[in-house]
């Protein structure tokens, strides 16, 4: 299937920049520069990715972005922002958004980016279309009650099903394989976004607060995705007990640490 590009922004300028680069990647495009027609093209239409300007008329992107993340999680979606507007990046960030772009970008930057964000959403796709039968049990991992399984698209914490984007899930699956490794965000950025790129640390951070609200009891004094200062992030492997979840704090619960579920020790 062709992947397919809906480019919100209402610059027809930059809108159509942006079409004739796709076009050389073989990426059909679609394009919208009203907000609340965009909002309703995305939410019942197939887009492989949207590409959202903040500043459009009658629905900023900012709000299709958080519409479209609650009606659809899975949706990839990058944004675009002015280059002063910090701001509007962390806030696209913080209500789902799996990337942002600066403005003015560069073409080679465009299209690694967008190719970055296809290629997880074709790994998703490949995954929901094999059969339970042909499982890849070895892209599935458990550190303490922390279960990913890298095939059926699923992360669990104390039997607790996570609720999370695709590139969040990404990032939760590359801590597990690595648990109690420190990861600066640079490294961060190259093995979960695909890229390195001066500038763009706000990505990592908004994800990294992202998977703290929906994994830890206290996100703000985080026990699992932990900070080491000056340096970066790890996963806390001997704080993913599931005593961490236990109301009563029963230390006995679980045993078990970043062992792989394909029969390893």
């Amino acid at each position: 299937m062709t992947d397919s590009v809906l480019i919100v922004e209402d610059d027809f300028d930059i809108a159509d920049l942006i079409r004739v680069n796709l076009l050389e990647l073989g990426i059909h495009t679609e394009h919208e520069s009203d907000g609340s027609k965009a909002l309703a093209k995305a939410l019942n239409e197939p887009f492989s990715l949207l590409l959202l300007d903040v500043m459009l008329p009658s629905l900023s992107g900012l709000d299709i972005c958080k519409q479209v993340r609650h009606e659809k999680p899975e949706q990839a979606i990058i944004m675009l922002t002015a280059k002063n507007s910090e701001m509007d990046r962390v806030l696209g960030l913080e209500l789902g958004a799996d990337d942002y772009m600066t403005k003015p970008f560069s073409v080679r930057e465009l299209q690694a980016r967008v190719r970055s964000q296809l290629r997880k959403v074709n790994i998703l796709n490949q995954r929901y279309g094999m059969s339970p039968l042909t499982s890849d049990v070895a892209d599935s991992y458990q550190v303490g009650s922390l279960l990913i399984n890298g095939q059926l698209h699923r992360a669990t914490i104390d039997q607790t099903v996570l609720e999370l984007t695709a590139t969040e899930f990404d990032l939760l699956k590359h801590f597990a394989k690595h648990p109690d490794q420190v990861f600066s965000r640079a490294q961060l950025l190259e093995a979960v976004w695909g890229y390195g790129h001066s500038g763009y640390e706000h990505t990592v951070n908004s994800h990294i607060n992202r998977l703290r609200a929906k994994l830890e009891q206290n996100p703000t004094n985080a026990e699992i995705i932990q900070t080491v200062w000056g340096v970066g992030y790890k996963l806390n492997a001997q704080n993913t007990k599931s005593s961490m979840f236990d109301s009563n704090n029963n230390n006995d619960a679980t045993q078990s640490t970043n062992s792989k579920l394909k029969g390893t020790h």
